[in-house]
């Protein structure tokens, strides 16, 4: 069973950047894709950005397109979310997600996707 744990996250004001880390601990880290959801007070779970286990899909939800990066190292068994451009609408817990897919399945930001969750990080964007 993989475990994950999110860091990173804090307060910053609007146009600010953070960069959440997602680690894991277990097996075979590099055979797991991996999702970033964020949920805010009130409003439904939303899929941010998702990898492929070696990065060769990258998925972006429009919101999120040109400001977020999502990357990985398997050597770490760690996977990043770089967020810049911070705005108050980003405002939720943030929470990693793993899944393994079978070929030619590739990640999506479908929560139901996913079946290992980390406890989440909470991101606030206030002035």
């Amino acid at each position: 069973q993989l475990q994950l744990v999110e860091s990173g996250g804090g307060s910053v004001q609007p146009g600010g950047s953070l960069r959440l880390t997602c680690t894991a601990s277990g097996f075979s880290f590099d055979t797991y894709a991996i999702g970033w959801f964020r949920q805010a007070p009130g409003k439904e779970r939303e899929g941010v950005s998702c990898i492929s286990t070696y990065g060769h899909t990258i998925v972006y939800a429009n919101s999120v397109k040109g400001r977020f990066t999502i990357s990985r190292d398997n050597a770490k068994n760690t996977v990043y979310l770089q967020m810049n451009s911070l705005e108050p609408e980003d405002t939720a817990v943030y929470y990693c997600a793993a899944v393994i897919l079978r070929p030619p399945a590739g990640p999506r930001l479908d929560w139901r996707q996913y079946d290992n969750w980390g406890q989440g990080t909470q991101v606030t964007v206030s002035s």
